[in-house]
C-alpha cells in the first residue's frame, strides 16, 4: 500500500463520519416532522398517549429497581438506594397518568429544550464551515438562528396549544433537514479545507 493511499484512507473516514452524523440528523429531522403530524391530526389522543406512556415507564422502571433491590439483597448494601429510587419512579408515572393532560407542558419544554440543542449544533457546524473558508456557513447560520427562536418561543410561551407545537416541530424538521443536506453537499470541502488541499 501506498503512502498516498495510508494518507488518503484517513480522509476518507473522516469525510464519511461527517456525512454519517449529518443523515443521523436529517433522520433525527423526520422524526421531528412526523411526531408534528401527528400532533396535528391527533392532537388530544397524542396528549393522552403521551401521558401513559410517560406513565408506563416510570412505573416499568420503578418496579424494576424495587424488585431488584429484593432479589439482589440490596437492603444489607448501604450504598444501594434501589429501593427509594424505585418508589420514586413509580410515584413519577402514577402522577403522569393521574396529570395526563397537564404533561403537555412538560413536554412542550422538552421539546423546545430539543430545537435549541439542535439548533446550536448547527451554529456549531456552521462555524466550522466559516472556518473552513465555506460560504455555505451563512445559509446555515440563519436557518440555525430560526431554530433557535423557534425553540425559545415552544420552551417560554405557555399559551402555546398542541397544535402550534405540531407545526413548529414540522418547521424546525424542515428547517433542519435542508441545513443537513447543504452541509452533506458541502462536506469535501470541508475536509479538503481541513487537511490543506
Amino acid at each position: 500500500m501506498s503512502k498516498v493511499e495510508i494518507i488518503k484512507r484517513p480522509i476518507e473516514q473522516v469525510s464519511g463520519s461527517l456525512k454519517k452524523s449529518a443523515w443521523s440528523a436529517v433522520f433525527e429531522s423526520l422524526i421531528l416532522i412526523i411526531l408534528g403530524i401527528l400532533f396535528i391530526v391527533l392532537q388530544d389522543a397524542m396528549v393522552r398517549v403521551l401521558a401513559y406512556l410517560v406513565g408506563a415507564f416510570f412505573i416499568v422502571k420503578g418496579g424494576f429497581q424495587i424488585i431488584n433491590y429484593f432479589m439482589e439483597k440490596g437492603q444489607n448494601d448501604f450504598l444501594n438506594n434501589g429501593l427509594l429510587s424505585g418508589v420514586v419512579s413509580v410515584l413519577i408515572g402514577i402522577a403522569a397518568l393521574l396529570i395526563g393532560e397537564n404533561i403537555a407542558n412538560v413536554f412542550r419544554v422538552v421539546i423546545g429544550i430539543i430545537i435549541i440543542y439542535e439548533s446550536l449544533v448547527r451554529i456549531n457546524t456552521a462555524s466550522k464551515l466559516a472556518s473552513a473558508g465555506i460560504n455555505v456557513w451563512k445559509y446555515i447560520i440563519i436557518i440555525a438562528l430560526i431554530m433557535l427562536v423557534l425553540g425559545i418561543f415552544v420552551t417560554f410561551n405557555s399559551g402555546a396549544v398542541v397544535v402550534l407545537v405540531g407545526w413548529l416541530m414540522i418547521a424546525t424538521g424542515i428547517v433542519g433537514i435542508v441545513g443537513d443536506v447543504m452541509f452533506i453537499q458541502h462536506v469535501n470541502q470541508v475536509v479538503d479545507k481541513l487537511t490543506g488541499k
